[in-house]
C-alpha cells in the first residue's frame, strides 16, 4: 500500500501548530506520535501521515539525531511519499538501520558520524551523506522526479 499526501504549506503548516498549542496536544505529543521500532541497536519512528501526526513528527524530530523527509516532485510543488525503503550506512559500510518508511518522516537514534543514506522508492535509490554531530540533530530531505511514485500505483 502507498500513501502519498499533499505537503502543507507554512500558512497551513502554522495552522495546523497553532491549534496543537490551543489543543493541549502540545503537551502529549506522543498522542499524535507513531511507535518507536528499533532496527538492530538504532530505535525509530515512521509515519507522518495526516497534518496531525505530521505537525508532531516536525515537533519531536528536535529531539532525534537524524529526520529524513521522502516526497515527490507534482507540479512544481512537493507530495509527501511514503514506503520508502531505507538504508542507512556507516562511514565503515556497515548498515546501521534498514526499514520501510511507513510515512513521508523517520527520525533515528544514530551515534554522531558520518552516514550514507539510501532511499529507495519504486526502485528508484537517491543517497546523501551526512554528518551527525553530537546535540545536533541533522535533517536531509530526498526528493524523486514527479511521476516516480506513480509506478506502483
Amino acid at each position: 500500500m502507498k500513501i502519498v499526501t499533499s505537503k502543507p504549506g507554512k500558512v497551513a503548516l502554522a495552522v495546523a501548530l497553532g491549534a496543537l498549542l490551543t489543543s493541549g496536544a502540545f503537551a502529549q505529543p506522543s498522542q499524535t506520535l507513531p511507535p518507536v521500532h528499533k532496527n538492530g541497536a538504532v530505535e525509530y519512528l515512521s509515519g507522518g501521515i495526516g497534518q496531525d501526526e505530521s505537525a508532531a513528527m516536525e515537533m519531536a524530530s528536535r529531539q532525534w539525531p537524524l529526520t529524513l523527509e521522502f516526497a515527490t516532485r507534482d507540479k512544481g510543488h512537493a507530495d509527501f511519499a511514503a514506503n520508502v525503503q531505507v538504508l542507512v550506512r556507516d562511514d565503515k559500510g556497515r548498515a546501521a538501520l534498514n526499514t520501510t518508511s511507513d510515512g513521508p518522516f523517520l527520525l533515528a537514534k544514530l551515534a554522531p558520524g558520518h552516514y550514507t543514506v539510501e532511499a529507495t522508492l519504486v526502485g528508484k535509490t537517491l543517497h546523501q551523506n551526512i554528518l551527525l554531530k553530537a546535540g545536533q540533530p541533522a535533517k536531509a530531505v530526498f526528493v524523486w522526479p514527479a511521476g516516480t511514485d506513480k509506478a506502483d500505483s
